[in-house]
């Protein structure tokens, strides 16, 4: 699966360019937003500044889908390097054991269900 450049508005601050270079190469925002600042600071301020706007007009917002998707699939990158993206070790484990205990409530919600007369009555109906 190719990756592809886009401006992420929900991430950004203002136009969405450095979260979506951020995203793009898998690193920190705030990271990519230093090096955007050092850029215009450093003397290279037009050709930063003119760069931005091009990059503004020229890569597509991020889809709406690939948003939802990225909120609704929890991906645990761990965090190796202090400017890559993701979370520490620690976080991630924490998250992933509300995670699952989340699970195992709805597991034993459904195996409530499946094992009462309630289920019987319904499969029955179905049947019919």
């Amino acid at each position: 699966m190719s990756k592809i450049l886009y401006r992420d508005t929900k991430n950004g601050k203002l136009g969405g360019v450095c979260a979506g270079i951020a995203e793009y190469f898998g690193m920190e925002i705030w990271l990519v937003r230093i090096l955007a600042v050092s850029a215009f600071l450093l003397g290279v301020g037009f050709f930063a500044t003119l760069a931005y706007i091009a990059a503004c007009l020229i890569l597509d917002k991020m889809p709406e889908e690939r948003t939802q998707q990225q909120t609704t699939y929890k991906e645990h990158n761990v965090k190796q390097k202090p400017w890559q993206a993701g979370q520490p070790a620690e976080q991630i484990l924490r998250n992933v054991e509300s995670e699952l205990n989340g699970m195992e409530g709805n597991l034993r919600k459904m195996e409530a269900y499946v094992t009462s007369s309630a289920f019987n009555v319904d499969r029955e109906f179905k049947n019919l």
